[in-house]
């Protein structure tokens, strides 16, 4: 290979070419044996009998009543999610990036913070609030508007729906706010020009152009919906709701033969529904992109408000009282709670849960695994992030979008598909025994996060310009010096973000945990549900925001480490 500068080329080593090819072949080898192999199987256990080729599992379990309704309520629940998570995800990211609205920054970090935050604990917020008897809120309601009944029930299709909106439009809002603050304004100034009010300016230029935008994050809110497994464990079930996440791990519980077979078919459906959304959003969407980026170096204008600028700064702050600080509320109060038929009071109030959560050694040693776990997947996903970021965006390597593919292909597949493939594979039938170990943990944290870190540090790398490493080329520094020396450290507040990015969602992972856990490698995501299910609401809310508190400290801490530029 050889790099141009001023009508000159350096010839770059052969251990350089050598050194992309090893590096691709040995990411594309670990996808291939930990990914791809164990989805392969997965689907030719589910199609393949003790005769061939045979539809027989699948004709079993869709004739059981059960099965078929699972399938029909995350279909519903997920395709609501998905419209209402939109809905309200536009408009917020329209007000909070393109309008001179009253603490957009604040508001910013608020309804992000519900992307980094376990959706059980949504889960459990809003059964304490909906509870149809007890529930603080429908209690509050009752009295207030004199009611004869509570007005609400969590256990209900409705309110999974409504939970499972709370706690997913941050994927679109994230998503159409990306886009948004790149679009070129030079559009929208010509419709203002035009005599046009900014609302119909936001519907007749800006949504037409965001749409592929407003689609794409659509499908995504789709995809984790449906996935999902600690939201409608903990509201679908006492609502005799099932989904198809549920029913799988009752099948996997089962323990017989059998049982597995059903929940390989159940798991075949839901990857099924997940690549063809996951192909509709890359290959389609991505095909209709519009140019919203112009040359030019120009921001976004913002749209002045005016006289709705304190109306609509109330009506912003009414819906995150309502859906993040209210919830996270409930549940800090509930962790200090005796008693949780009375309300909080000086009478009513302990520390215990609290000092349960400290010291009961149990609990410790499932944040010492989560700690290992996330850490290891996400030091070991950073270094696989960093080289992918340097294949694709600094080498035309043959083979280097292979690895990019395999990598978006793990993150678009249900958490409870990765987790039992790995089951079936890595057991020792393959030669592979890592089951029952936080190995197979960590795996399986790097195939669905990865690609959080991965965009984030090509994202970075895409912005420095090639020119800098050559001149250190051109100094006389080895290649792998020039990029040590001088992209690395421009990169660095990125490199932290992807870190952080991988990191927490796997700390606090239920639906995989839930799965590969052992008696020894229990993580804080299972002992949360386990706890909420089984034991203590209240020794539960108290993991719970204790889970709180660190993803505050880490936001905290991601923005001093990066010095304001990456935050949550």
């Amino acid at each position: 290979m050889k790099i141009q500068k001023n009508n000159s080329y350096f010839p770059l080593p052969n251990s350089y070419l050598n050194i992309k090819a090893a590096l691709i072949t040995a990411i594309a080898a670990f996808l291939l044996v930990f990914n791809v192999f164990p989805m392969g199987y997965l689907v030719f256990r589910s199609f393949w009998g003790e005769n061939g080729f045979t539809l027989e599992t699948f004709e079993r379990i869709y004739t059981y009543a059960l099965n078929w309704n699972a399938l029909k309520n995350t279909l519903l629940t997920a395709g609501l999610a998905m419209i209402f998570g939109v809905m309200i995800a536009f408009p917020l990211a329209w007000l909070v990036g393109r309008t001179d609205l009253y603490g957009k920054k604040f508001f910013r970090t608020l309804f992000v913070m519900t992307y980094m935050v376990p959706p059980y604990v949504g889960a459990m917020a809003w059964l304490r609030l909906l509870n149809p008897r007890v529930g603080t809120l429908n209690v509050f309601l009752a009295n207030l508007f004199g009611l004869s009944e509570n007005p609400f029930n969590i256990y209900t299709l409705g309110g999974l729906t409504w939970v499972l909106t709370t706690f997913y439009y941050p994927y679109a809002f994230i998503t159409i706010s990306r886009a948004m603050e790149n679009m070129d304004p030079s559009l929208e100034e010509a419709s203002k020009i035009s005599g046009a009010s900014p609302l119909k300016t936001v519907m007749t230029v800006t949504f037409p152009i965001m749409l592929p935008s407003i689609v794409a994050a659509g499908l995504l809110v789709f995809i984790s919906a449906a996935s999902c497994y600690g939201i409608p464990s903990i509201i679908g079930a006492p609502g005799q709701i099932d989904t198809i996440t549920t029913r799988i791990i009752d099948y996997v519980y089962v323990g017989s033969s059998d049982g597995l077979n059903d929940a390989t078919a159940l798991a075949v459906s839901l990857m099924i529904i997940a690549n063809i959304v996951l192909y509709v959003s890359t290959f389609i969407c991505g095909k209709k992109q519009y140019i919203t980026v112009s040359g030019k170096s120009t921001r976004p204008n913002i749209v002045e408000l005016g006289k709705w600028r304190v109306p609509v700064t109330i009506l912003v702050s009414l819906f995150a009282v309502v859906v993040v600080i209210i919830p996270f509320a409930t549940v800090a109060m509930t962790s200090f709670t005796v008693n949780l038929g009375k309300p909080l009071t000086s009478a009513n109030f302990t520390t215990k849960y609290w000092n349960i959560l400290l010291t009961r050694p149990a609990i410790l040693k499932t944040v010492k695994n989560s700690l290992i776990a996330a850490s290891a997947a996400a030091t070991a996903g950073i270094i696989i992030s960093c080289v992918m970021a340097w294949l694709l965006t600094r080498t035309k390597a043959k083979g280097r979008h292979i690895p990019d593919f395999l990598i978006t292909l793990g993150s678009g597949t249900p958490s409870v598909v990765i987790a039992l493939a790995l089951i079936m594979t890595m057991s020792g039938k393959f030669g592979i025994n890592i089951y029952n170990t936080l190995t197979i943990m960590i795996i399986a944290y790097m195939i669905k996060y990865l690609l959080m870190g991965m965009r984030t540090v090509v994202s970075a790398m895409s912005q420095i310009h090639p020119s800098l490493e050559e001149a250190a080329l051109i100094s006389g520094a080895e290649w792998h010096r020039g990029f040590w020396d001088v992209t690395l450290p421009l990169i660095a507040p990125s490199v932290v973000a992807g870190w952080f990015l991988i990191f927490m969602p796997s700390f606090y992972e239920l639906t995989m945990s839930t799965l590969l856990y052992s008696t020894d490698t229990k993580t804080i995501g299972y002992e949360l549900y386990f706890s909420q299910t089984y034991n203590s609401q209240q020794t539960a809310s108290a993991i719970a925001t204790g889970i709180l508190i660190l993803v505050i400290a880490v936001n905290w801490l991601l923005n001093k480490l990066t010095k304001g530029e990456f935050s949550i």
